[in-house]
């Protein structure tokens, strides 16, 4: 089992959402995030004084997947989360040792 992590940006997320959904994934968990990359952030005017925002929105995406899934759900975020421009975002995929539901107590593949 892996756990995929997507950043994105956050008008993305209905379509990245869709697209995991028809790659198999099941339930997804989203946070509201910040931060920055090669973006660096910008320089916006507020009531006259100029200010830097260092840190940029981005919706985080985390799914627990199947390891038969992970290659099907990495190309589906791919797709719908990209614009061609800076700031698209990342991927990131670790590996889970163990998924546990507690409703039911069941693990392993079959708690996904």
């Amino acid at each position: 089992m892996k756990l995929i992590t997507a950043i994105v940006k956050p008008f993305k997320l209905d379509e990245v959402r869709e697209a995991m959904q028809k790659a198999g994934v099941n339930g997804v968990t989203v946070t509201e995030v910040k931060g920055f990359g090669r973006q660096k952030g910008h320089t916006e005017i507020y009531r006259g004084a100029e200010y830097v925002v260092d840190f940029l929105p981005k919706t985080k995406i985390e799914a627990a997947v199947p390891e038969a899934l992970v290659d099907a759900v990495i190309e589906a975020v791919t797709k719908a989360a990209h614009t061609g421009k800076i700031g698209d975002g990342k991927i990131f995929v670790s590996e889970l040792e163990q998924v546990i539901r507690i409703r039911t107590g069941e693990a392993g593949e079959g708690a996904l």
